[in-house]
Formats: structure tokens, C-alpha cells, sequence
């Protein structure tokens, strides 16, 4: 099974995303559904998809369940929760136990936009990471370099539980990279129990400026640090029609995951994602 491990759905005229009022934003501030993404998983060989979240609140979680119940391709969640809530483990109960619950896999927050870079080691998170882990969910990343060391501290400080970075941690490709970027993902990757998602890295680099030569040493440094078993391929659809089509997007990252070699090309378009997320497979 052909999988995409990062997509998005959202809708502006129903809910608000903070984080898509800038201007430049403005092209990809319109409704996106499943309806919209099936025919692009069919014309580019994608059989399946893991929908992510997109703003703090649990009505969205709710309402990916309920897309991904009623939408085949939709395999997995990655929604939100406020981990800080002491009610965190009947939440989560609830929507396990809600139409479409079977399929959240995993839980995510907007880290890289919070003012604390050490906003995962607080220890009301760090409680709510141990309530999520209990259920047998992973945790996505969403950070940057700053936050690097905090996700470092937290894949180390749960050594069994699974961990996903979302986008490499957003090199600052348009920039030429960093120093700081590869030393702080080699040593996240050490941990070994984090699996790094090749996505969202064309909206890092120049949106009118790039290729697949430019993605590719970032997509190189991911795979030496984390191997063939733990890169998975994302679309990061949407976001990534800032860049380029759908098309255009999986073909560059193909690309530069087959220079790499066709197994690890293989296993980041499927069984990695299966691993990361223990995906119930039909």
C-alpha cells in the first residue's frame, strides 16, 4: 500500500486558523476536503492517507474522525487534545470509543508556535504525554530548530513510546540550511524511537525557486541520521500548493528518495508510516 503520511483538510468559513492570516497564505485559504483530495491520490498512485491537525481545538479531532469513518483513504488521525487537561485520558477514551476512533493514531500540537521553546518540558505535558502514550498513540513534532533540544529531551525521556517529526523540523532550506538544523536532527534521530516524515519541505525553500537538487541534501542528511525504517513520505497537501502542485511535490521527494536508493524510496511511501502509526491494515 502506497501511503501519504501528511495531508491536511480545512475549511476558513467554518473555523478559524490562526496561523493562515498572512498574506502570502491567501492562495490555499479556501475549503479543502476529502472530495478534493481523491481524485489527486488516484492520478498520482496514492492509495492511502494519514490526515494531520491544523488548529488547537478538539472539535477538528472529532471531525477528522468522522472524515476518516466515512472516507476509506483516510487510514489514520493525528488530531489535537490540550495535553495540559487532567481530563486528557477520558477525552481520549471518548473519541476511541466515537464512530471513526479506530483510526487516530497519533496526537499533535503547533509547538514551533508557542513563545516557550521548552514548551514540551513542562511537566503538565509532560503528564499528558504520558496519558497519550498509555493509549498506545504516537506524538508528532511540529518543530524548528529552536524546539530541537526540547523534542531531543522528550523522545529520551519516553524511550518506548513512537515519535514523528513532522517535516524534517523545517530546515531553513530557503537559507542553505544550518549547522545547527543537522547536528540537532542527528542527534533527535539518535534516539531511535522517532521517525522522521519527508514533507513540507518545498515551502521551506524559495516557493519559486526550487527542484528536486535543492531538496535533496536535506532529504540526504534525514536518511543518513534515520535510516531507511524511519522516513515517511507526506504530501503536506494542502500547504504544499504554495509550492507546487500535488503532483510536482510527490514527484520532487520520489525523486530524491530514489537517489537514496529504491528500498528506501519503497518504505517511506508505506511501511514505515505503518510502523510509526501502527496502522490497522485491512
Amino acid at each position: 500500500m502506497i501511503i501519504d503520511g501528511h495531508q491536511h483538510f480545512w475549511d476558513p468559513a467554518r473555523a478559524d486558523y490562526p496561523w493562515m492570516d498572512a498574506p502570502e497564505l491567501a492562495p490555499i485559504r479556501r475549503s479543502f476536503g476529502p472530495a478534493d483530495l481523491a481524485p489527486l491520490l488516484k492520478a498520482n498512485g496514492i492509495d492511502a492517507s494519514i490526515v494531520v491537525q491544523c488548529r488547537s481545538a478538539l472539535e477538528e479531532t472529532e471531525e477528522f474522525l468522522r472524515i476518516a469513518h466515512a472516507t476509506p483513504s483516510v487510514i489514520g488521525v493525528v488530531g489535537w487534545v490540550d495535553l495540559t487537561d487532567g481530563a486528557l485520558g477520558d477525552t481520549l477514551d471518548r473519541l476511541r470509543a466515537s464512530p471513526g476512533g479506530d483510526k487516530l493514531v497519533g496526537i499533535r500540537h503547533q509547538v514551533h508556535d508557542e513563545p516557550d521553546p521548552d514548551w514540551l518540558l513542562r511537566p503538565d505535558v509532560r503528564r499528558g504525554l504520558t496519558v497519550v502514550f498509555a493509549r498506545d498513540l504516537a506524538y508528532d513534532f511540529l518543530v524548528r530548530t529552536r524546539e530541537l533540544p526540547a523534542a531531543i529531551a522528550t523522545a529520551q525521556a519516553f524511550p518506548q513510546a513512537r515519535f514523528v517529526l513532522d517535516h524534517a523540523a523545517k530546515p531553513p532550506i530557503a537559507e542553505g540550511g544550518s549547522v545547527e538544523w543537522s547536528n540537532r536532527i542527528a542527534a533527535l534521530a539518535a534516539c531511535g524511537n522517532v521517525w522522521c516524515k519527508i514533507s513540507g519541505l518545498a515551502t521551506e525553500a524559495k516557493w519559486n525557486d526550487w527542484d528536486a537538487n535543492r531538496l535533496f541534501p536535506f532529504v540526504a542528511h534525514a536518511a543518513t541520521c534515520f535510516g531507511e525504517d524511519r522516513l515517511i513520505f507526506g504530501s503536506d497537501w494542502p500547504v504544499c500548493l504554495l509550492a507546487g502542485s500535488y503532483g510536482e511535490i510527490k514527484d520532487a521527494l520520489e525523486r530524491c528518495l530514489a537517489n537514496l536508493g529504491a528500498q528506501v524510496r519503497e518504505k517511506a511511501f508505506g511501511v514505515n508510516a505503518q510502523a510509526a502509526y501502527r496502522l490497522a491494515m485491512a
